[in-house]
């Protein structure tokens, strides 16, 4: 099968198109072929090597988060599907491999696509969909009447969270440029803040909980506008020592993780918040979740561009950019 690899770690290194061989189908496994793929921020920090430690993938690899196809074979223990279902998932850590013709899945991690999606519009949700999900319902718990900040709003994460957020019951405000302020408004933000001509810590306090995604210098300005007992949860690091327990670390990785989010976690206790860092992991059962919210029409998809396989490496640089509303789609096969 066709698939782009990465030969090895690269500072915006090159992906190469190659034939590799078709997926090994083990007995918990659909086997999916690929119709359409989401671009990630994350693909290019793992094929730079920035999670080396934590994911220590082996070059050649083959890159790709977010997958949206149809089941041609499964595995003897699987139950829950058959070939033919058209599915969407996030397939876990050291099994991704979505740039290519066919993948093989943990049925666990996959879900039904939405009905009312195209295959490109499915496949621009898993990721930025389960950590939204993660961050304001399983680890925010977000309640109707609380004041919640997502930055980026016109980002992949920002479009799905500020949606999620109002869905919840939340007052929601975010930052994004003055060009994007309606598409940001059009999907429930309530206070919209121009980042490049005004400083979100002066305009807004007393918030419940914030949604980081950029640098350490924003997440500390962050923990100013959080109300006592107020939560932060940042998905652009530093990664803590939770992070480090739950993924089953060395003592040595704990102990670097303790010592990266030690001046964050030291301000964040002295004012009385708590501070998490989500990485957000594969599960189809809240993709599922998230399916029934896109079926009602309580969330829709946000996608910029849509590339061709062939132009994958395009697709890559453009996400790079910051500059995509929403997210980016490959389209791999029919």
């Amino acid at each position: 099968m066709k698939a782009f690899v990465v030969d090895k770690y690269k500072k915006k290194g090159a992906l190469r198109l190659a034939d590799v061989p078709e997926p090994e189908l083990r007995d918990n496994d659909v086997l999916v072929r690929v119709h359409a793929t989401g671009v990630n921020l994350l693909d290019s920090k793992v094929r730079d090597g920035e999670f080396k430690l934590i994911l220590p993938y082996r070059p050649p690899f083959v890159l790709g988060h977010d997958v949206a196809g149809s089941v041609v074979r499964v595995g003897s223990k699987v139950r829950r599907y058959k070939p033919g279902d058209e599915v969407y998932a996030r397939p876990r850590d050291h099994r991704v491999g979505t740039f290519a013709e066919f993948i093989a899945m943990n049925e666990a991690d996959v879900a039904l696509k939405p009905t009312n999606l195209s295959m490109e519009e499915a496949a621009s949700i898993p990721l930025v969909g389960l950590t939204a999900w993660q961050a304001l319902v399983e680890m925010g718990k977000v309640k109707p009447g609380q004041k919640v900040f997502i930055q980026a709003g016109s980002g992949g994460v920002g479009t799905f969270a500020i949606q999620l957020a109002k869905h919840l019951g939340a007052t929601v405000a975010t930052t994004t440029s003055a060009k994007n302020v309606d598409l940001v408004k059009s999907l429930g933000a309530d206070l919209v803040i121009d980042y490049k001509t005004q400083n979100f810590e002066k305009v807004l306090s007393g918030y419940d909980l914030v949604l980081n995604s950029q640098d350490t210098k924003t997440l500390e300005k962050s923990l100013r506008v959080l109300k006592p007992g107020g939560h932060l949860i940042s998905i652009s690091g530093p990664p803590d020592a939770e992070f480090a327990k739950e993924l089953r670390l060395n003592l040595f990785l704990k102990l670097v993780m303790r010592l990266l989010s030690r001046r964050v976690r030291k301000r964040a206790k002295s004012l009385g918040i708590r501070y998490s860092f989500l990485f957000m992991r594969a599960q189809g059962e809240h993709l599922s979740e998230i399916t029934s919210l896109i079926e009602s029409g309580v969330i829709r998809p946000v996608v910029d561009r849509i590339f061709p396989f062939e132009k994958t490496g395009d697709a890559l640089a453009y996400v790079e950019t910051g500059r995509a509303k929403g997210k980016v789609v490959i389209t791999v096969g029919e």
